[in-house]
C-alpha cells in the first residue's frame, strides 16, 4: 500500500529546560521525504523528537500535524515494558486495531528481515540491545504508519543487521525522520537533511554529505558578509566620533552624527547571523609508550561469560606501541568479551605480574577502557564532582576544564544523568584524558557521539601516538581510525588488509 502524504512539522518551536534554552525558532515540515536530523550533542535532537510525538510540550511555537496522520516512533532508549512477551507477541500487538487478524504480516516481516525462528519465539526482554532495537523498528513498521521516526536506529546493531535495516528501508521507501551519527547510514537511507542548531533548523534537499558541504559554504559566506558589516560599522563609528567632535564648532555636524549612528543601528539590527560552533574539542591524551611493544597475547582462550563455550583461541598476537587495531566480527563472535578480558587483565601496579601470563602489557602502559554501556559513569553526582575525582584536579581546575570542553557554567552542578547520551560520552572521554592514558580499549565509542565528536576522535587517534584496540559498527569510523584490521573467523584472529570484504559480507 502506497503511503499517504504524511504531514508533521514544527512552527517556530522552542524548548527550555529550566533556564537553559535547548533549541529555539525551529521550523520544518515533514512529508514523503526521507529526512536526516543532524546536530551536535546537546542540540536537542531527541528532545525535539519527543516534542513532535507529544511526549514533551514546547515552550514556544507549535507542532503541526495533519488529521489522522499515523506516526511510528522508535526512541533512543529501549522501553522496559513488554519484556516478558515473546518477539512474535510483541510484533502482533503492534498491528493496527483494524488488522489484528492479519497475523501473516508478522511472518512476512520475519522473512523480509531474515529473522531466525529461534529469535521470533524468544522473550523480548532476553534479546540483546541490537535485536531489541531491530524488533522495535519492525513493530513501528507493522503499525502501518504514514511516517516513521527513528532515534539512533543503528545503535547496538552489528553490521549484518545494519545492512538488513538499510536494505529494508530502501525497499519500503516509507517516509521517515531519522536521527543518527552514522554517516554512511545517513548517506544510504536519506535524501533530505535538517541541521539543528541553536538558531533554528537549516534544511537542504540533499543527502547528508552534500548538505553538509552546502551548510559549510553558507557558514563561510555568512562569516565573510558579517566581516564586511563589522568593517562598515567600524568605519561609521569613526565618522560619528569625528562629527561629534566637530559639532562643538558647528551644530550641523550633530545632524550628521545622529544620521550616522542610525545607519549603524540599522546595520546592527540586520546583521548577518554567523554560526559559531561550541569550543569543545574532544581530545585524547598523547602519552607514548616507551618500549616498542604495548601488548602481547599468547595462548589466550576467550570463552562466553558462563564459561560454557569457547569463542576465540589466540595463539599469539603482538600490538606495537602506537598501533590502532579495529577488531571485526559478527555479533556473538566474542569482540566485546575479548575487550573485557583485556581490561580486567590490566595490572597497573604489577602486583600479580606473571611473565608467562596470556595477557601482558608493557609496564609503561596506562590503560583506560570505554564500555559502550558507560556503566562506570556515576550518574548521580555533578559534572564538577566527577572531574574533581581525578587526583590532579581540584575544584577550581574542574570548572576551567569543563568550561574549556564546552560544558556551560550553569550546568556544572547538574547531575550527570541530566546530560544527553552524547554529552555523557564526551564527559567520559574528558575524564579518561585527564588520567593521562596511552592505551585505549574502546567498545563502540561512536554510539552516541555527534558527527563532529566522531571526527575529533578520528583526528586525535590519527595524530597521537596512543595505542588502541576498538570495536565499532561504524564503517566510516573504522576505515578512518584504524591502522590495522583483525577479523574473528571461525574462532581465530585473522589479519586482513582492509575491512571492505568484511563489510560486504555482512548481508545476512
Amino acid at each position: 500500500m502506497a503511503p499517504r502524504s504524511a504531514v508533521l512539522g514544527i512552527d517556530r518551536g522552542g524548548f527550555q529546560f529550566g533556564v537553559t534554552t535547548i533549541f529555539e525558532n525551529v521550523s520544518f515540515q515533514l512529508d514523503e521525504a526521507r529526512t536526516a536530523l543532524v546536530g551536535e550533542n546537546g542540540a536537542g535532537k531527541s528532545t525535539l523528537l519527543k516534542c513532535l510525538m507529544g511526549e514533551y510540550e514546547l515552550s514556544s511555537g507549535s507542532i503541526v500535524r495533519s488529521r489522522g496522520t499515523r506516526v511510528g516512533y522508535v526512541p533512543q532508549e529501549i522501553p522496559s515494558e513488554g519484556g516478558t512477551e515473546t518477539v512474535r507477541e510483541r510484533l502482533e500487538r503492534a498491528l493496527p486495531p483494524d488488522a489484528r487478524d492479519d497475523l501473516w504480516k508478522v511472518d512476512v516481516l520475519f522473512d523480509e528481515l531474515r529473522i531466525p525462528p529461534e529469535v521470533a519465539e524468544r522473550r523480548f526482554g532476553e534479546l540483546s540491545g541490537g535485536w531489541q532495537r531491530l524488533m522495535l523498528i519492525a513493530a513501528a513498521k507493522l503499525s502501518e504508519p504514514d511516517l516513521v521516526i527513528l532515534d539512533e536506529p543503528t545503535n547496538h546493531l552489528d553490521l549484518e543487521n545494519i545492512n538488513k535495516l538499510e536494505g529494508w528501508l530502501e525497499e519500503d521507501r516509507l517516509p521517515m525522520l531519522v536521527v543518527s551519527h552514522d554517516r554512511e547510514f545517513l548517506e544510504r537511507t536519506t535524501t533530505r537533511t535538517i541541521f539543528l542548531r541553536k538558531d533554528g533548523a537549516h534544511t537542504f534537499k540533499l543527502p547528508f554529505a552534500e548538505a553538509r558541504e552546502e551548510l559549510l559554504r553558507k557558514d563561510a559566506l555568512d562569516a565573510k558578509r558579517r566581516a564586511l558589516e563589522d568593517k562598515e560599522i567600524a568605519r561609521l563609528e569613526k565618522a560619528a566620533a569625528r562629527y561629534k567632535a566637530w559639532g562643538v564648532l558647528n551644530s550641523k555636524f550633530h545632524k550628521k552624527q545622529r544620521a550616522t549612528e542610525k545607519r549603524i543601528e540599522r546595520i546592527e539590527d540586520n546583521a548577518t547571523d554567523v554560526f559559531r560552533p561550541k569550543n569543545r574539542k574532544l581530545e585524547l591524551n598523547d602519552e607514548a609508550i616507551d618500549a616498542k611493544i604495548a601488548l602481547r597475547l599468547s595462548n589466550l582462550v576467550v570463552k562466553t561469560p558462563d564459561q560454557s563455550r569457547t569463542l576465540i583461541t589466540i595463539d599469539r598476537l603482538v600490538i606495537p606501541a602506537g598501533q590502532r587495531v579495529a577488531l571485526l566480527g559478527p555479533n556473538g563472535s566474542g569482540k566485546s568479551t575479548l575487550l573485557s578480558i583485556l581490561s580486567k587483565s590490566y595490572d597497573p601496579e604489577q602486583e600479580h605480574y606473571d611473565g608467562r601470563a596470556a595477557v601482558r602489557y608493557n609496564p609503561a602502559t596506562s590503560l583506560v577502557t570505554f564500555d559502550q554501556r558507560m556503566a562506570d559513569l556515576p550518574l548521580d553526582i555533578s559534572l564538577r564532582e566527577y572531574i574533581s575525582r581525578v587526583k590532579t584536579v581540584n575544584n577550581a581546575a574542574a570548572v576551567a576544564i569543563l568550561a574549556k570542553a564546552g560544558f556551560p557554567f550553569e550546568r556544572l552542578d547538574d547531575k550527570i544523568r541530566k546530560l544527553s547520551f552524547g554529552e555523557q560520552t564526551r564527559l567520559l572521554f574528558l575524564y579518561m584524558k585527564l588520567t593521562r592514558p596511552n592505551f585505549y580499549l574502546l567498545d563502540e565509542p561512536t554510539n552516541h557521539l555527534d558527527i563532529e565528536g566522531q571526527e575529533d576522535l578520528e583526528e586525535q587517534l590519527e595524530q597521537s601516538d596512543v595505542s588502541c584496540i576498538f570495536v565499532s559498527h561504524d564503517r566510516y569510523f573504522t576505515r578512518t581510525a584504524a591502522t590495522r584490521f583483525i577479523e574473528i573467523k571461525r574462532g581465530r584472529l585473522v589479519e586482513i588488509e582492509d575491512p571492505e570484504a568484511f563489510f560486504d559480507a555482512q548481508v545476512g
